[in-house]
């Protein structure tokens, strides 16, 4: 369940903190933070950045070793939870969080662990960079956030640790921002944003609405 007043945003905003974290697996109830890292922007700049391995309290499985890199011996002398969790909830203060599957992983992720640490909810409102990428990137087939790193020729070294995918991410949703504002531009313009053709005004069963003047090689409508 979603942080009371918390929303996920379909636009962008220049000011954001992208997170993400590593765990001993995908069950939130059952798995455990093992890294949190996250970079702090400033109209779309980078100016701080915090990172932590996490030590869970118990066995890191194999399997998840394997995905993160993140081993035992790693985490052995590393801060429990409790003990980063408010410099991390410090860090992102009233910022809007950005991420990329954070709607069904990380953001679960961190709801439980505040709730175990007994500390506020989480209200900041967030970005999805994959609902975002599924948006502005339709033609990819895929929209891992190594897919989306591979179409804006964006260097994946270190993928899989936190702090790599947070710069990696945070380059790829300024990528997808830039394409968001040409989107809104050529809509204000009267141009579709499709094929290129112009907007024209019709009429249809529902009322008036902005059509393709491309149609029907291009269907593209929207509200008039």
């Amino acid at each position: 369940m979603e942080a009371k007043g918390r929303r996920r945003l379909t636009y962008y905003v220049p000011d954001y903190v992208v997170f993400d974290l590593e765990t001993t697996g995908l069950r939130t109830a059952a798995d455990d933070i093992i890294e949190i890292s996250a970079v702090k922007a400033k109209n779309g700049n980078v100016i701080a950045t915090f990172s932590t391995l996490v030590n869970p309290g118990r066995p890191i499985p194999k399997e998840a070793s394997k995905v993160n890199g993140i081993t035992d011996d790693m985490v052995k002398d590393a801060p429990k939870l409790f003990q980063v969790l408010n410099q991390f909830l410090e860090f992102i203060g009233d910022y809007v969080l950005v991420g990329h599957n954070i709607q069904s992983f990380d953001m679960k992720f961190l709801d439980c662990a505040v709730a175990k640490c007994e500390r506020k909810q989480v209200e900041n409102d967030y970005i999805d960079t994959l609902f975002m990428a599924r948006s502005c990137l339709k033609e990819l087939p895929r929209h891992r956030l190594t897919d989306l790193a591979a179409h804006f020729h964006i260097s994946t070294e270190g993928a899989h640790r936190a702090l790599n995918d947070c710069m990696i991410n945070q380059k790829c949703y300024e990528e997808m921002g830039k394409q968001l504002k040409e989107r809104k531009a050529d809509l204000d313009a009267g141009i579709c944003p499709k094929c290129g053709g112009e907007l024209v005004k019709r009429n249809g069963r529902f009322g008036a609405f902005l059509g393709c003047s491309n149609f029907p090689g291009c269907r593209y409508t929207r509200n008039g």
